[in-house]
């Protein structure tokens, strides 16, 4: 299975694995499927650590870094076809950050790990 993380489920897993649902523990720890971090969810937590509106370690960088190496997380960039995948997507919240993982998650044909109960609601796969 290929699954892109959403912010929240990928600091979970880092900082708070017991906040995980059992379905999606069991995904992320499966050697057999791709993981997927988008650099939307870095930009949320830059901008979140920026406003105060999220605590990490100092050393964040080098530990976001190391996880990712050891748990074979790919780093997904923002492309342009992902950026128009938003324009095609209904009104049905407004986080700019969830709307393009879930672009995201469409055009590279991704399941988007999620407990946002929001998510579901647009035409994307999801996993909780």
């Amino acid at each position: 299975m290929r699954l892109l993380l959403d912010t929240q489920v990928f600091l979970w897993s880092l900082d708070a694995p017991e906040r995980l649902s059992r379905g999606a523990a069991a995904a992320i720890l499966d050697r057999a499927g791709e993981l997927f971090l988008s650099a939307a969810s870095y930009w949320e937590i830059c901008l979140k650590l920026s406003i105060g509106r999220l605590a990490l370690r100092e050393d964040w960088p080098e530990v976001l870094d190391r996880e990712m190496t050891a748990n074979r997380i790919v780093w997904l960039p923002l492309e342009r076809h992902h950026l128009r995948g938003i324009i095609e997507l209904p009104w049905l919240h407004r986080d700019p950050f969830d709307r393009l993982l879930v672009a995201q998650a469409r055009c590279e044909g991704l399941t988007l790990v999620t407990a946002d109960e929001h998510i579901p609601a647009y035409p994307v796969d999801t996993l909780w």
